[in-house]
């Protein structure tokens, strides 16, 4: 048996993964034909309405070169590159759609005196009058809205100055202004510094008139739009050059004071100098000390030596004194010439004696030369110190100097470069209000007529060729997007395959719609036992027969989602085609509420399951179809009850005894979603057999009756699929046709 898959359980292949055809969207279309016809043939007769009632419309064009003027200022002359201005034709397109030029416009020529009945006419008639008015009207709540924003900011403002300012009425200038605006285009040219300026009007005098117009408008409102920029910068120029001209003699004189009080006539070269002092007595310091060292060390060996003469001459001063050295070899000589003269002579001997005295005197002289070296080095390690003291005082005042100089020197420079500053900002100031002077009637941006607008011949709206190919392509996919959008919206049950993919259940068959309305389908299988008809209710036999894997399933319920989607139909006409392989079938209606078994068959109702359930009889509760092999047992007159009287023991009673009596037993039970009936009955039977109709019984209605059935453990034989139309192309598998609900 077959079940409904609880919502835990996976559905067996989500319909995202299914691959969607060509034929899919052909049968949408198709299904849809009469709404995409008929949207198409609506939108095709209010085109070719509107287009063929439509009001010519004429259209003058001229083509304009706009680029910036870079040659107009001496400055930019100077430039060797000219800077991209993604923004300027942007700009421009503005400054043409302006207010400003518009009212240029009607000024140059009197469009608000001397054409004023043009452009406000007293009446306007036909179907293009409704629909102006329905569009002033539109505009002018919209306008109602934004004014009453406008006026509540106005009356919020109140309370600054205390007054209330109304806005002005439009003139018929403002509003003939509004209208050239609104009927102005502008389009640039593709790869070029041009673009094409465009009027439509009705007139094609009018369109001519104003397409010229626009340009001189636009001209003009760049060179005042120039001129207003120029006078202004001139007038703050000028304004701000006299304040900078009193900011620099303020400045300078201030300067000046400074240098006179502070004695900075030659700061620069004092600044300059002292350093290269600071170097210099550095450079002295270090070799004073050196040679105080020096001096110090040599008075320190001879004060050790005492009167040691012999040594004392060793010391490198005494070595290397010129004097001395002679005075050494006179003394040397001499002791020679008295070695010498011992050998002739006597000590005694005058010569010798006056050699000896010679060489005592020359002893005498060479002691007093070291005596006066000595002395001579005392008084230059005296004069080294006291140099090395003059050049540590000199090097500290000059220290001293250059820090006071210093600061000075900062003030000095920063007073300077006030006064520099003050030059550069007047000089500029100066320079650009010469160059705004000479540039002052240049115009920024350069604007060349290429091509002057012409009188047009032909209207350019409306294009009927253009509109109709286009009300007929919008008709075409906007129908065909109709039907698809209703096709979305359309949650009905279409065909078997769909039930199987989301539910998981078996389709059992299709019952064909019939095309022909004076056939009946309660007796159609009497009359054509051959018809496909007939053969879809074969088809639903063998399903079912084979729907149980033990046994084939004896006792049926036979139910739906909601009333008219033909179970009771469908109850009958199983039962005729279960009867056919000699078996006996009954039919027992169990709709207790809208029984309707009974007149299907032309039998009286006034005894039935109703009688028998509340224990008044069971006489003559069976009835025989003549004919057939089919009996049936009403529902009997309506009990206050029914619900009750089908959970009695007395219901499971009569179906075994039935069971034991007949091969199959139908129940026709009401519908799901109303009652509880259906649900009861389906707990006494060997499987539920539901029955659905294309194109009324939804997906969540199935969703909700199938999921009751199974929290109640209910078995499902399968689904029955009623009110298909079988198209031309079998698929090849019954319920699997391609099928177009009833209308």
């Amino acid at each position: 048996m077959n079940t409904i898959p609880s919502p835990q359980q996976p559905v067996i292949q989500d319909l995202q993964e299914q691959e969607i055809h060509l034929r899919d969207y052909i049968r949408v279309i198709s299904k849809r034909k009469t709404t995409v016809l008929t949207f198409l043939i609506l939108t095709f007769l209010t085109v070719i309405i509107t287009t063929y009632t439509a009001t010519p419309i004429y259209t003058a064009s001229s083509q304009v070169l706009i680029e910036r003027n870079y040659g107009s200022s001496a400055i930019e002359r100077g430039n060797a590159y000219i800077r991209w201005d993604p923004d300027f034709l942007t700009t421009q397109f503005e400054i043409i759609r302006s207010t400003n030029v518009a009212r240029r416009v009607v000024e140059q020529l009197k469009l608000d005196t001397k054409y004023r009945h043009y452009f406000f006419t007293e009446q306007k008639e036909g179907l293009f009058s409704f629909l102006s008015t329905f569009k002033e009207g539109i505009k002018d709540f919209i306008k109602g809205l934004i004014s009453s924003d406008t006026a509540e900011e106005e009356i919020d403002s109140v309370g600054n100055n205390g007054l209330l300012i109304a806005s002005e009425p439009k003139t018929d200038a403002d509003t003939i202004a509004s209208i050239i605006r609104g009927n102005l285009s502008i389009k640039p040219v593709a790869n070029t510094k041009t673009v094409i300026i465009s009027y439509s009007d009705k007139n094609p005098a009018m369109a001519h008139l104003i397409a010229n117009a626009i340009i001189k408008a636009y001209t003009d409102e760049i060179l005042e739009i120039k001129l207003a920029s120029n006078s202004y910068s001139l007038q703050w120029m000028t304004s701000k050059a006299g304040e900078e001209r009193k900011k620099l003699e303020e400045s300078e004189l201030a300067l000046q004071k400074y240098m006179r009080d502070n004695d900075l006539v030659t700061v620069e070269n004092k600044l300059a100098v002292y350093p290269q002092k600071l170097s210099e007595f550095s450079s002295q310091l270090s070799k004073a000390q050196a040679e105080q060292k020096e001096y110090e060390s040599l008075n320190a060996q001879i004060k050790n030596l005492g009167e040691d003469y012999k040594n004392i001459e060793t010391i490198s001063v005494f070595a290397k004194n010129t004097a001395l050295q002679n005075l050494r070899e006179k003394v040397f000589t001499a002791e020679q010439k008295i070695k010498d003269l011992s050998k002739k002579y006597g000590y005694k001997h005058p010569i010798m004696i006056n050699a000896k005295a010679e060489h005592a005197m020359l002893i005498k002289e060479k002691k007093l030369e070291i005596d006066r070296i000595i002395e001579s080095t005392r008084n230059a390690y005296k004069l080294a110190q006291s140099r090395e003291a003059n050049l540590k005082q000199l090097l500290t005042s000059t220290k001293s100097e250059m820090l006071n100089i210093n600061e000075r020197f900062t003030q000095y420079s920063i007073m300077k470069r006030e006064v520099e500053m003050n030059r550069v900002l007047y000089d500029a100031l100066s320079s650009s209000i010469k160059t705004a002077n000479v540039t002052e009637q240049s115009q920024d941006v350069k604007i060349w007529v290429v091509r002057q607008a012409d009188l047009p011949a032909a209207p350019s709206k409306p294009n009927k060729k253009r509109s109709l190919a286009l009300g007929l392509i919008l008709g075409l996919f906007g129908g065909i997007g109709l039907a698809f959008f209703i096709e979305y919206l359309d949650n009905t049950v279409k065909d078997g395959k769909d039930i199987e993919q989301r539910f998981g259940l078996t389709v059992l068959g299709s019952v064909e719609e019939i095309q022909d309305k004076n056939d009946n389908i309660e007796t159609f299988l009497l009359k054509q036992p051959l018809s496909p008809l007939a053969e879809n209710y074969r088809m639903i036999r063998s399903a079912l027969l084979l729907s149980s894997p033990d046994h084939p399933p004896r006792s049926i319920l036979i139910t739906s989602m909601s009333p008219k989607e033909g179970k009771t139909c469908t109850t009958c006409n199983l039962a005729r085609v279960l009867s056919q392989n000699d078996n006996k079938v009954l039919i027992i209606d169990c709709d207790m509420r809208r029984p309707r078994t009974h007149s299907l068959f032309n039998l009286p109702n006034s005894k039935g399951l109703s009688n028998y359930l509340a224990g008044y009889t069971d006489k003559g509760l069976i009835k025989q179809i003549p004919d057939e092999q089919i009996a049936l047992i009403t529902s009997g007159p309506i009990p206050p009850n029914p619900a009750e009287l089908l959970q009695s023991n007395k219901m499971q009673l009569l179906m075994k005894e039935m069971l034991k009596i007949y091969d199959f037993v139908l129940l026709d039970s009401p519908p799901v979603q109303r009652v509880t009936d259906s649900l009861t009955l389906g707990t006494f039977v060997d499987g539920v057999v539901v029955i659905t109709r294309s194109g009324k019984t939804t997906y969540d209605m199935l969703e909700s009756g199938l999921k009751k059935m199974h929290d109640l453990h209910i078995p499902i034989l399968g689904i029955v699929l009623n009110g298909l139309v079988k198209s031309k192309k079998d698929s090849g598998y019954y319920g699997y046709y391609e099928y177009y609900s009833k209308e």
